[in-house]
């Protein structure tokens, strides 16, 4: 059984840590220096673990962190967003994620959700796809090899 827990602040390094071992295979495949949460700072993972409004979650499977999560949920109106969610690649292919995104909806609503995928990645695309996100027509070429397409649910 899946359950999300809080990512603490001084938890960052261990989240950068197995968030790098996540990211890892895509940023060999696509070469997305600039954008890949592989290549994020401890700095810059601890600012959205504490930013205002931001909710980071460890995905954890009978007590062990398998991957995390972060939702951006102003509690405003706004459409909330899901970046980044990842699993380590030992523990994809489960059906955790549809748990994940379960939990999240159960914690912060059903609708008025927000995601970006690597379009590539047909495997997440039919993912979000399955869930109920349907694909608003924004692409963003990152590279020659790498198109970011954006979801919205609700």
């Amino acid at each position: 059984m899946i359950e999300l827990k809080l990512v603490l602040p001084q938890e960052a390094a261990q989240l950068l840590a197995m968030q790098r071992a996540a990211f890892m295979p895509l940023l060999e495949k696509y070469h997305d220096d600039a954008t890949s949460p592989a290549c994020e700072s401890q700095q810059r993972v601890l600012a959205r673990i504490t930013q205002p409004g931001s909710f980071y979650y460890w995905i954890v499977l009978n007590q062990t962190r398998i991957g995390a999560v972060r939702v951006l949920d102003r509690k405003n109106g706004e459409r909330k967003k899901i970046s980044p969610i990842f699993i380590l690649p030992q523990y994809q292919n489960r059906g955790y994620a549809q748990q994940v995104f379960a939990l999240l909806e159960s914690a912060h609503g059903q609708s008025n959700w927000g995601l970006a995928t690597i379009e590539q990645e047909t495997r997440c695309c039919y993912l979000y796809e399955k869930l109920g996100y349907t694909r608003t027509g924004e692409r963003t070429a990152v590279n020659s090899r790498m198109t970011i397409v954006g979801y919205v649910k609700g």
